[in-house]
């Protein structure tokens, strides 16, 4: 039997407007056209001015707004963070970017205390439109303090919007709306998806909180990706299409809000779900979203649950050991049949070589 491709959902011919660009290229054009909208937006962060330029995500901003507006700051996550709500409190929008999440531990009672409870404490009188951009990665062998997925711990806490982009668009999208929100936000970005490459209007746009997306219609079993796990749920709706199982990938997009009602229609009609993070998977986003689910459904539908995320150890650096601390596409495959037959298959598809890369496909 041929291998079938991955088909992410509503595929259909670029409108003239629409081009291909990286992640990267996307979140780069979202802070131009937001600077050059809003004089009142600046950037800065540790390396924001660095040639590398934060992968290319800050390219050409100092050059085009000057170093007022986009600047490089010392390795101060407190104190920068510090200042950054003082800028939103005065009335700018700073988009504060932090090379590693990780280090966001260190500015959590500016983020956590300050910035989510400072509209709320002074009665709706202060807004604190902040943007903090915080990376997460793997595989470049930086291992314990280099590589957390902390987003489950800001959805944990009122007053702060969480947004995780997994698709260039919405890596445009996302960051448009988070920085015309009157509210901080925590803008996660995998550094896996930087380079990841999709249909991205020229014209400004939002993807506004709080609704998510099915990227592939199916009726077998529910896949929810957060972040690169997107991507990883799309290989595996593949690897399931090839034995005859159908699945259906939502993107959650935005975690805090999160669009329940989207995955809970998705989980009704299928009566199996699989939440899959980024993230070690106790207290997270895949253990709300999927208590969510069995509050919602209990009683209205026979249900099947599974979260999937790193193992519950610190992450390695080794790539042997990284092959069993992350959820993989054949992985999220093998445990998907599980779930379905209601039986351990002890079945892992062998790796196909035309999944190791999606460019995802419009419209959005």
């Amino acid at each position: 039997m041929p291998s079938p491709a991955v088909k992410p959902q509503r595929q259909a011919p670029k409108a003239p407007t629409e081009r291909t660009l990286s992640f990267v290229d996307a979140v780069r054009e979202a802070a131009e056209l937001e600077m050059a909208r809003d004089p009142n937006v600046l950037v800065f962060g540790l390396d924001v001015d660095d040639p590398k330029a934060i992968q290319g995500t800050t390219r050409g901003l100092v050059e085009k707004f000057g170093p007022e507006r986009c600047f490089g700051t010392p390795l101060s996550e407190d104190a920068m963070t510090g200042a950054a709500i003082g800028m939103a409190l005065a009335g700018l929008r700073p988009v504060h970017v932090h090379i590693r999440m990780d280090f966001l531990l260190l500015a959590m009672n500016q983020l956590l205390n300050v910035a989510a409870k400072s509209r709320y404490m002074y009665g709706g009188r202060v807004n604190v439109p902040l943007v903090v951009r915080a990376m997460i990665g793997k595989s470049w062998g930086q291992g314990a303090q280099h590589s957390q997925g902390l987003h489950g711990m800001f959805m944990h806490v009122p007053g702060i919007k969480v947004v995780a982009p997994a698709t260039p668009y919405d890596a445009k999208g996302c960051l448009a709306a988070a920085i015309r929100d009157d509210n901080p936000v925590l803008y996660v970005e995998h550094r896996l998806l930087h380079f990841t490459k999709g249909p991205v209007p020229e014209a400004a746009y939002t993807v506004e909180p709080g609704k998510a997306r099915i990227t592939r219609r199916g009726a077998d079993v529910t896949l929810v990706g957060i972040s690169s796990m997107q991507v990883e749920c799309l290989r595996a709706a593949a690897y399931l299409e090839a034995i005859g199982i159908d699945a259906e990938v939502i993107d959650p997009i935005w975690l805090s809000p999160l669009d329940m009602d989207t995955i809970c229609e998705s989980v009704e009609r299928t009566g199996r779900l699989i939440v899959v993070d980024t993230a070690w998977t106790n207290c997270g986003a895949a253990a709300e979203i999927t208590a969510q689910v069995a509050e919602r459904l209990q009683g209205i539908r026979d249900l099947r649950l599974k979260r999937m995320g790193f193992a519950p150890t610190t992450c390695p650096t080794a790539p042997n050991l990284e092959d069993l601390f992350y959820p993989n596409a054949r992985t999220v495959a093998a445990a998907a049949r599980d779930l379905v037959e209601e039986r351990a298959c002890g079945w892992l598809p062998a790796e196909r070589a035309d999944l190791k890369s999606i460019e995802f496909k419009g419209p959005f």
